[in-house]
Order: C-alpha cells, then sequence, then structure tokens
C-alpha cells in the first residue's frame, strides 16, 4: 500500500471518492479508512503504525468542522501528509481549511481545496510525491496531463468553429 486515506467520518466517502478514482487511476495502491482526531485516537494511532508497516508512503485525511485530523496523523508520522478540510458547519468549510492548514512548526500538513476538487488533487499529489522514486508513476501523469492538454485544445477549436464569425 502506497497511500493510506482516512475520513473523519463515514458522511465524508461522498466527498473523498473522487480521491480514490484518481488513485486507482493512475495504479497507485491504497488503503481506506475512518477514524477520528478526537473520538478514536488510539485507533487513529494504530492505523498509522500499521500502515507504515505495510509501507505507506503517504497519507491523505479529509476531515471537516475542526479537522484535526491530519494533524493527528502528522504527529504520528514522519510521511508526507495531505488534507483535504470538508465543509459540513455553518461556516462553510472555512473552519476545516484554516484547522487543516495552520499546523505548528515541523508538522506540515499540505492543503488542498474544499471538497471534491480538493480530493482530486490530494490524490494528483501523492501521486507526485511518489513519483519521486516512480519513473513510470511519473510517465502516467505526464500521460494524463497530456490528455487535459488535448481536450482543452479539442474544446477550443469546436468553441472557435462554433461561434467564428
Amino acid at each position: 500500500m502506497d497511500v493510506m486515506v482516512c475520513m473523519g467520518s463515514q458522511s465524508d466517502a461522498e466527498r473523498v471518492a473522487p480521491c480514490l478514482t484518481v488513485l486507482a487511476s493512475l495504479g497507485i495502491s491504497y488503503a481506506v479508512t475512518v477514524t477520528s482526531a478526537h473520538r478514536t485516537p488510539e485507533r487513529t494511532q494504530k492505523i498509522v503504525s500499521d500502515a507504515e508497516r505495510q509501507g505507506c508512503k503517504v497519507f491523505i485525511c479529509a476531515a471537516g468542522m475542526a479537522a484535526h485530523l491530519a494533524g493527528a496523523v502528522c504527529a504520528r508520522t514522519i510521511k508526507p501528509v495531505i488534507g483535504i478540510p470538508l465543509s459540513q458547519a455553518a461556516l462553510g468549510g472555512m473552519d476545516a481549511l484554516f484547522s487543516t492548514v495552520q499546523m505548528p512548526s515541523g508538522y506540515p500538513v499540505a492543503t488542498v481545496a474544499l471538497d471534491s476538487a480538493g480530493a482530486r488533487n490530494a490524490a494528483w499529489l501523492a501521486a507526485s510525491i511518489l513519483a519521486l522514486e516512480d519513473e513510470a508513476l511519473g510517465e502516467r501523469i505526464r500521460s494524463a496531463r497530456e490528455d487535459g492538454r488535448q481536450s482543452v485544445v479539442k474544446a477550443a477549436c469546436e468553441i472557435e468553429a462554433r461561434f467564428a464569425q
């Protein structure tokens, strides 16, 4: 397993799913679970320890509201941790964003955008980290980016043709 994906609640699964889709599309092995920084701190510790024993190289953590999960995982590992803040509360996700991004010196959490957009980019960031030691993965990332570039060029041609005067 290269990536351990943790979410703070089962209700987060739909917004985290795009992360898993990207990881799978790039051929990255992962495991996914639910754990809470506050309700199950011992479980969180065990998940981190077990994942490291299984070869985990990157942790991705998604949580809303207080969103301390990524920080709690970061406190228990020196592996890269990527935080996905989720919008759940009256503050529209700003509480989760600030909780995830504001870490003390020496305990960095790479923080991506809110919700599904952030989930996708968390997977891409994990892939980039893993590609430092995996050239084949780097080529898959380059290929996916080229596919994206080609789709923009195709869309531009279609729009230009449609609205040509």
